[in-house]
């Protein structure tokens, strides 16, 4: 389900975390839809469950997932709005280094524009299907 790189510079904790949007954004993941424990996920991973737990602690925090006592942790169905100004700084940097990326791979602005006119049209039809 979930798959982190330790080699990466991002901490396992955000992989975690940008996986799961990116799999709701896709669709892959679905409103009510239960989620690994923090012990089952770290398992699987064979990372510490302190890293699922602030991952999912995180998720809560922008409602994103919510946990039920007793029942386990679900995804919430989500009203997209503006992320806050905090996670904006971080959000331009990811695209930043996927500009940089695209560039010297001989991708340029036009190949770009084109990729997030199709990814945006896609999650346009996911979002019509709930």
């Amino acid at each position: 389900m979930f798959q982190i790189d330790p080699k990466q510079p991002i901490p396992l904790y955000e992989q975690i975390i940008q996986q799961v949007k990116e799999m709701y954004a896709k669709g892959l993941l679905k409103p009510n839809e239960k989620l690994p424990s923090v012990r089952e996920l770290a398992s699987h991973m064979v990372i510490n469950p302190n890293t699922v737990s602030k991952a999912y602690q995180e998720l809560e925090r922008q409602g994103i997932i919510a946990t039920i006592r007793g029942r386990g942790t679900f995804i919430v169905k989500q009203d997209i709005k503006p992320a806050p100004p905090t996670d904006i700084t971080r959000l331009k940097d990811t695209l930043k280094q996927v500009v940089i990326n695209c560039y010297y791979a001989g991708y340029f602005k036009n190949d770009l524009i084109e990729w997030l006119e199709d990814i945006y049209t896609e999650m346009e039809e996911i979002a019509d299907e709930d």
